[in-house]
């Protein structure tokens, strides 16, 4: 999944944070932006181009702005000329400034959106960037359900008609919160973090195999819900088989990835009598301890090792005492 971003959306949904005005009306907001970057101009506006970032959202600040006023008209002209040529989604003049001669004129003849606001430029790039990060983010759609459990987001996967979502509704009616049901949109943010949340038509609602839909903040209560979460642990329920080899211990983690990020697995064998509540439960907490240095397998392997050690060098210390 890419982002469509244009600059008439990035206008529409940014026009108050950025304190952006229109400087040539509409005109180039169907323009695509492509790169999650915006780049002020620097060395180009005197004409060094060989590194320039032609596709990013160009940023005008007071230096370029002011350099711009400094030269002579004819000179100024064949700058702002050689600068539109590149074919940039837009340009946005920052701290309200004054517009130098043939910026806007050349803006409209090129049919590129010129925008003005009337922040800092220090503070633009500031509000800019989360907006663009998050826009441009790697992202795609799940089956599967995503529950906040004390804290932990478990994303639960398995086949249809498995019971993640009679699962998850157990879970909120213990007073856990429901993330998204059966799908979940998945967004890595940097290099290591997944953020889930549900497509907004869904509204926090679940499909329970005859019942049907149910509204989870209306039966249980806002507090039921929550409108995105961090994906931690993903829990595969599975139906029970016998002769399947099954992990005892832990001590042996399965993993998956996800855009490429690697998170913890734990398949979830189901048979008659399981309670899958707990169970999941159980998952969150011991994430919660392991995250805080604390991995209860890795140590009663330790401590059952230290106790086999010592008895061998008890038994190994009497075959030798001759008294």
């Amino acid at each position: 999944m890419t982002s469509k971003l244009t600059v008439g959306r990035l206008f529409e949904r940014m026009q108050n944070r950025l304190e952006l005005e229109q400087v040539t009306g509409t005109m180039g907001f169907d323009r695509p932006i492509t790169v999650g970057e915006a780049h002020s101009p620097g060395l180009v506006l005197a004409g060094y181009m060989e590194r320039f970032a032609g596709t990013r959202i160009q940023v005008l600040g007071e230096t370029e702005v002011s350099y711009l006023h400094s030269l002579d008209p004819a000179r100024r002209q064949q700058i702002i000329e050689r600068y539109y040529q590149f074919g940039f989604p837009c340009v946005i003049v920052c701290k309200g400034q004054d517009l130098p001669s043939g910026l806007r004129e050349l803006a409209e003849l090129r049919g590129i959106a010129l925008l003005r606001s009337g922040l800092k430029t220090a503070e633009f790039y500031r509000r800019i960037k989360p907006f663009l990060e998050d826009e441009f983010a790697p992202n795609t759609a799940l089956h599967g359900s995503l529950a906040d459990v004390f804290g932990v987001g478990l994303f639960f996967t398995g086949q249809s008609g498995i019971g993640k979502s009679e699962c998850v509704l157990d879970l909120v009616e213990r007073g856990h919160r429901l993330v998204a049901d059966d799908l979940v949109l998945c967004k890595r943010r940097g290099t290591d973090v997944l953020i889930g949340r549900g497509h907004e038509l869904q509204r926090h609602h679940m499909e329970i195999r005859g019942v049907g839909l149910v509204d989870v903040p209306g039966i249980f209560g806002i507090r039921a819900v929550r409108q995105q979460k961090r994906m931690e642990v993903v829990v595969h329920l599975e139906p029970w088989d016998q002769g399947a080899v099954v992990e005892r211990t832990g001590l042996e983690g399965e993993t998956t990835e996800i855009l490429g990020v690697t998170l913890p697995m734990i398949r979830v064998p189901l048979n008659p009598g399981k309670n899958i509540t707990v169970v999941a439960e159980v998952i969150a907490m011991n994430h919660l301890l392991a995250y805080s240095g604390v991995n209860t397998a890795e140590a009663f392997n330790q401590r059952l090792i230290s106790r086999m050690r010592h008895t061998a060098d008890l038994k190994r210390y009497l075959q030798e005492d001759d008294e």
